[in-house]
């Protein structure tokens, strides 16, 4: 393993990247620009109070930045779930934010869902390398036998 490939042990030893935790971060990032574009709409064409039209279009904005952050943490995917509910719940005033709003709120429950599936099967991977390593002390990665006796 000299040629700076990655296997199994290396791999235990370094921390993981979350597949969970990217794809939810990703569309929090996606949405953020989206409700961040919605202060214009919300100003121009739905005739929203400038002030109004920034607390909720930047707020929500930022609330997604932060909790895309935050996202180490179980209690942001809960926070995550809400943001959806607010970007569905903003089609009461742009009504093509039920459809986007929907669209988000799909994106944000694969992420989470799939990334615990995700998860969960590389955990159960792994628990089944390392019994069956433990079960075979004697086997290298490659299958052979230490014949160093």
């Amino acid at each position: 393993m000299s040629d700076g490939a990655v296997g199994p042990a290396t791999a235990v030893a370094t921390p993981e990247r979350s597949p969970r935790r990217g794809m939810a971060a990703a569309v929090l990032t996606l949405e953020a620009i989206t409700l961040g574009l919605t202060t214009p709409v919300m100003i121009t064409i739905a005739d929203v109070d400038t002030g109004t039209a920034l607390a909720v279009g930047l707020g929500l904005a930022l609330v997604c930045i932060v909790l895309a952050g935050a996202l180490r943490a179980e209690w942001a995917y809960l926070a995550g779930y809400a943001v959806q509910v607010a970007a569905v719940a903003l089609g009461f005033v742009i009504p093509v934010m039920f459809g986007l709003g929907a669209v988000f709120a799909a994106l944000w429950a694969g992420a989470d869902l799939l990334g615990r599936k995700i998860e969960r099967e590389k955990a159960a991977a792994w628990a089944a390398y390392r019994a069956e390593q433990a079960a075979h002390p004697d086997q290298h990665e490659d299958g052979q036998a230490d014949r160093s006796e």
